[in-house]
């Protein structure tokens, strides 16, 4: 069975047909998981028992003759900050590695209804602070486009699995771009919906004001599927809003190509790798070629962004974990000998916390501290509304605004791990999108077929070759209008997966 190429989609046809079952494919998965993850190092954890459990109950609905939701049985992974009721929760860190999360998320009870299937948590950096998936405390993820390469992070362990073919689509947060830039690692979808747009109930926070859950999948068609799912207001989370309520469709293609195209002059600059430059502007031929205007606009104050992200993401980070403290969530055996309540937190944030974790502590605790909270933090707090603004008065000019998603293609694991700064730049063009809480999405520019798999005649006459490394595109909407950006993605893969 050709795990690799089973969309969302597929699946749905393929049981209402009785081609196989939902029990039949979700076992295929594990099976294909046990040869496959070895080397790739997806998953942190597996929920087989409780995969088949929901599998079975698909599979006799549908013999009962009860209408299925188009999610019914699908295999899914998540990434391990999202909360799965009795399964491990560990936010890739030693010092929740025994927590078992007590009940589930928004996103995962409304999975839950729709029938879907949990194969298992995936890996990430921890507490989703990296931008590589080389900060987890367990394991180190690879890109099953090349093994040498790292994935992205931090949902890189959710992109790999859903590149590998052993999941069909999964669950991945975005903080400051750690859904598309992993997305766009490993030649896969990757949206990130607008801040608000999807419950963050259930989601262990790493920067309250940043993150968000959204779906990575192998199609832009796959991942409106899930986000029409998960979205929608949720009273557990108060900064949650009804989408329905903001949308100019209702995520189906309509005539789109009266939309204007908006191109930044300040994402394509000097740092840009010659290969992705030229993948991107490829793709804004292409998309001329199906109607759109292009228009350039700037965004001056783009290159302050990731100044202002690492002062409000450490400073949110640090208030965020004071709650891991020795005492709650997981007691670690090296506070048995702690004489006091000093003791005990020293014990089990310096043994629980890796190295990039700690160096965020400190950073946001310090510019939260007095004396440097009006010169670091409220002053970031003022430039995070510049860039805002920035893109509303873009927005006054176009409908929607193209970019590349990271300035190189995945880099080789361990290249840039002793130089933070480097490692940080990788995500320069998705952190804006953050402060500004658009909606964005992440789509391959070329979708290279699965190894195995003949090209197509069209990426043979680009002269693509199967071994090349994915590189993605960044389409950012207007706040809340996530039908732009889906539309535009789903009419570009309907060309390019036709010629």
């Amino acid at each position: 069975m050709d795990l690799n190429n089973l969309t969302i989609k597929k699946f749905h046809e393929g049981l209402l047909k009785k081609e196989f079952s939902a029990v039949e494919i979700a076992e295929s998965f594990f099976d294909f998981i046990k040869t496959k993850d070895p080397e790739i190092k997806a998953y942190l954890s597996l929920g087989k028992d409780e995969a088949l459990s929901q599998a079975k109950k698909v599979d006799a609905a549908l013999a009962k003759g009860q209408d299925l939701g188009i999610l019914a049985g699908v295999p899914l992974a998540v990434k391990d900050n999202i909360l799965i009721e009795g399964q491990p929760a560990t936010a890739a860190s030693k010092i929740l590695e025994n927590y078992q999360a007590a009940y589930d998320a928004t996103v995962i009870k409304r999975l839950k209804s729709a029938g879907a299937v949990f194969l298992g948590k995936t890996n990430m950096d921890e507490f989703a602070m990296g931008s590589s998936t080389e900060n987890s405390a367990f394991q180190i993820t690879r890109n099953p486009a090349d093994l040498e390469r790292v994935p992205g992070g931090s949902s890189g362990g959710s992109a790999a699995a859903v590149a590998a073919g052993m999941a069909i689509a999964a669950l991945g947060s975005d903080t400051g771009g750690s859904i598309r830039q992993p997305a766009s690692f490993c030649g896969v979808v990757g949206l990130k919906p607008t801040y608000g747009a999807v419950s963050r109930y259930g989601l262990i926070a790493m920067a309250s004001s940043l993150d968000q859950i959204g779906p990575i999948a192998k199609t832009v068609e796959d991942a409106a599927i899930l986000l029409e799912v998960i979205k929608g207001k949720d009273s557990l989370d108060l900064t949650s809003v009804d989408l329905n309520k903001f949308q100019n469709s209702n995520l189906k293609i309509h005539n789109s190509k009266k939309l204007t195209i908006g191109l930044p002059e300040e994402y394509f600059i000097e740092g840009l790798e010659q290969k992705t430059a030229k993948a991107i502007n490829e793709t804004i031929k292409d998309l001329e070629k199906l109607g759109f205007k292009f228009k350039k606009i700037s965004l001056p104050h783009t290159k302050y962004a990731l100044s202002c992200y690492y002062i409000i993401m450490p400073a949110e980070a640090s208030a965020n974990l004071a709650r891991y403290d020795g005492i709650r969530y997981a007691r670690r055996e090296e506070t048995a000998d702690a004489k006091n309540l000093k003791e005990i937190y020293f014990s089990q944030r310096s043994g629980g916390f890796g190295k990039e974790v700690k160096r965020r502590i400190i950073l946001g605790t310090f510019v939260l501290s007095s004396g440097y909270y009006d010169s670091y933090y409220l002053k970031a707090q003022k430039v995070r509304a510049l860039i805002k603004e920035d893109f509303n008065k873009a927005f006054e000019e176009v409908d929607v605004i193209l970019t590349p998603v990271a300035p190189t293609q995945a880099f080789k694991i361990g290249e840039k791990t002793e130089n933070p700064l480097e490692m940080y730049l990788s995500d320069i063009f998705t952190i804006p999108v953050n402060l500004a809480g658009l909606p964005a999405i992440s789509i391959p520019t070329e979708k290279l077929q699965a190894p195995g798999v003949p090209l197509s005649p069209r990426l043979r006459r680009a002269g693509k070759h199967q071994n090349e490394l994915p590189i993605g595109f960044q389409l950012i909407g207007k706040h809340f209008q996530e039908s732009d950006i889906l539309e535009i993605g789903q009419m570009y893969e309907k060309m390019t997966n036709n010629q």
